[in-house]
């Protein structure tokens, strides 16, 4: 009885510390979308999160030298859009902020521009997680 209740008092613990991890995460997002300026091209902080993916020019995401600089490079948050309706190519790039050349990026600009990058895709994963969980509630009640 006492390893089942330690079992579920974990699992709380872990709950609710993703709970509070999506809500400061979402705090950081909101200052990072006003501090970047993105709320220049999408004007309501919701619509972010209509893009499919979301990535970054001229700067490293991956785990083992994140936020390094590639050489000779442009800073650039790029964002992907599909078009169900079109004919052809159906995937759309576009430029949500342009921050200049990756050897010239001051430090702190950097920094926020990989922050808002792994910010963005933490909150898309809770969503997508939240989407998922709906469908198998869906498929559960139509039983």
């Amino acid at each position: 009885m006492s390893s089942a209740l330690d079992r579920l008092k974990a699992l709380t613990s872990k709950i609710t510390s993703f709970e509070g991890s999506r809500k400061e995460n979402l705090a950081k997002l909101k200052a990072l979308y006003i501090g970047l300026k993105i709320d220049e091209k999408v004007s309501t902080f919701e619509d972010l999160f209509e893009y499919k993916a979301m990535n970054v020019t001229g700067l490293s995401l991956q785990a083992q030298d994140l936020g390094a600089i590639k050489e000779n490079r442009y800073v650039q948050i790029i964002c992907i859009s599909y078009d169900k309706e079109a004919k052809g190519q159906k995937s759309k790039n576009s430029s949500l902020g342009y921050f200049g050349r990756s050897d010239s990026i001051d430090k702190a600009l950097k920094n926020d521009v990989v922050k808002f990058i792994l910010c963005w895709r933490f909150e898309k994963s809770f969503m997508t997680l939240e989407h998922y969980n709906d469908m198998i509630s869906t498929v559960d009640a139509a039983s």
